[in-house]
């Protein structure tokens, strides 16, 4: 993919890239995006945010990381940046726009009932964000540790101790329903 990223960007297509790099990685991120923010309109709106701001940053790609690495680290910092921004903070949402954000988040629910790791998956969703997002990106989208501390820009050290922590919170919490965590 390095090959293609740099040939693209030295024969001005960007475009066609952008097109490629979604296609590749669109859905994964939109995943990643849900585990941040438990909203699929929402978080279908962020990925488009996302592929914007990897659009305009593909000319200062350098190519040092992996391009799925580089557009992972731009998800997580717009999905940190949303969270803390005062919109999502202030603004809620009323009983009827609820309704209907539910009402399509049927997708995204037909697919957790169909697991039968139901209890699970909600457990993983109720952790913090810093628990989450290693949980999710180590379990589901089978990064390395080494790759999880480049992406959220710590030590390797901290990842395994997010990712013990992480394993305690679910231990306890999934404590009495049949599960058992290492």
């Amino acid at each position: 993919m390095k090959e293609l990223v740099a040939e693209a960007l030295r024969n001005g297509e960007e475009d066609a890239l952008l097109d490629e790099i979604m296609t590749v990685y669109g859905q994964d991120i939109l995943q990643l995006v849900y585990s941040y923010v438990k909203n699929l309109p929402l978080a279908e709106d962020l990925t488009q945010e996302i592929f914007v701001k990897c659009y305009q940053a593909l000319p200062r790609y350098r190519g040092q990381a992996k391009i799925r690495t580089w557009l992972w680290r731009i998800a997580i910092n717009h999905c940190k940046d949303y969270l803390k921004s005062w919109y999502y903070h202030q603004v809620e949402l009323d009983a009827e726009n609820h309704a209907a954000f539910q009402a399509v988040d049927h997708v995204e629910q037909d697919i957790i009932q169909k697991d039968e790791d139901q209890v699970l998956a909600d457990a993983v969703m109720n952790l913090p964000v810093k628990y989450r997002e290693v949980i999710y990106l180590y379990y589901f989208q089978e990064l390395t540790i080494k790759e999880l501390a480049e992406m959220t820009r710590n030590s390797q050290s901290t990842i395994k101790t997010r990712m013990r922590r992480a394993k305690q919170i679910l231990k306890n919490s999934l404590e009495g329903t049949g599960w058992k965590i290492d």
